[in-house]
C-alpha cells in the first residue's frame, strides 16, 4: 500500500491562523495528512498546506464557513469521498468582546455560532465514518476564559464552556468505538491577537509563569491527545495556561 493510503487524515478548523497553523504543522510532522481549513481565505490555508508539503508532509487546503451547516456538510462529504477523517481539531473561534450590558444580539450570536454551532456542524457528519474505523481523536480548542470567566467575554466564555459539556457527553457516546473526545483550554498564547492586547508587564501580572505560552506548546499538547498514546484520556478539559487556573 502507498504511504497516502496508510496515512490517517486530520481536519483542523481555523488551521490558517497562528495557533491553527502550529497545530497543522505539528500533526503533519507526526505523519498525518492534514486538511487545513480556513473560513473564507483559501489562500491562507493553502499557504500553510504548501509549507507542510515543502517540508515533506502531506497537506491539503479547504475553505468553508463553519456556521453554515449545509455548506459545511457539503464540504465534508467531498472530503469523505476519499475515506474517513479520523482526527478532528475544532480550533475555529472568534472574539467580539464587549461588556454584556453593551453587547449586541449579533455579537452574542456570532461568537457562539462559530465556536459552538461550528463544532456541531463539523463534527457530527464525521462521527459515523470515524466510528466504522473503530479509532478516532476529537480535540476542541477552548480557553481559560471558559474556566475562569473574563470581563467583556461572556459570549466567548459561554461558547467555549459549552464545548466542555458537549465534549464530555460525546466522549461517553463514542468511547466504545475507540474514539476519544477532549478539550484543550489555553491561556495567554503569543500571537497577533495577544500581542495587540497584552503588554509584557500585564502578562507577568496575570500569568504565574510570567510569560505567554507559544502556539507550538499548545500544538504539542493537541498532537499528544491526537496520538495513539492518549487512548485512555477521554472526556477531559486540559488547561495549558502557565498556572492561571
Amino acid at each position: 500500500m502507498t504511504r497516502r493510503a496508510l496515512t490517517r487524515r486530520a481536519l483542523v478548523t481555523g488551521g490558517s491562523g497562528d495557533l491553527g497553523g502550529a497545530i497543522c504543522r505539528r500533526l503533519a510532522a507526526d505523519g498525518l495528512h492534514v486538511i487545513v481549513h480556513a473560513n473564507a481565505n483559501l489562500a491562507r490555508a493553502e499557504s500553510v498546506a504548501a509549507e507542510i508539503r515543502d517540508t515533506g508532509g502531506i497537506a491539503t487546503a479547504i475553505a468553508f464557513d463553519v456556521t453554515d451547516g449545509e455548506a459545511t456538510r457539503q464540504a465534508i462529504e467531498t472530503q469523505l469521498a476519499d475515506g474517513p477523517i479520523q482526527v478532528i481539531v475544532n480550533n475555529a473561534g472568534i472574539h467580539d468582546d464587549a461588556p454584556m450590558a453593551g453587547m449586541t444580539d449579533a455579537q452574542w450570536k456570532h461568537v457562539i455560532d462559530v465556536s459552538l454551532h461550528g463544532f456541531f456542524h463539523v463534527t457530527q457528519p464525521l462521527l459515523l465514518p470515524m466510528a466504522r474505523t473503530r479509532w478516532g481523536r476529537i480535540v476542541s480548542v477552548s480557553s481559560v476564559s471558559a474556566v475562569l470567566g473574563n470581563r467583556g467575554q461572556s459570549n466567548y466564555a459561554a461558547a467555549k464552556a459549552a464545548l466542555h459539556g458537549a465534549s464530555k457527553s460525546l466522549a461517553r457516546e463514542m468511547a466504545s468505538r475507540g474514539i476519544t473526545v477532549n478539550v484543550v483550554a489555553p491561556g495567554v498564547i503569543a500571537g497577533g491577537m495577544t500581542d495587540a492586547t497584552f503588554s509584557p508587564e500585564t502578562i507577568k501580572q496575570i500569568v504565574p509563569a510570567g510569560r505567554a505560552g507559544t502556539p507550538d506548546e499548545v500544538a504539542a499538547l493537541v498532537a499528544f491527545l491526537c496520538g495513539p498514546a492518549a487512548g485512555y484520556i477521554n472526556g477531559q478539559v486540559i488547561g495549558i495556561n502557565g498556572g492561571m487556573a
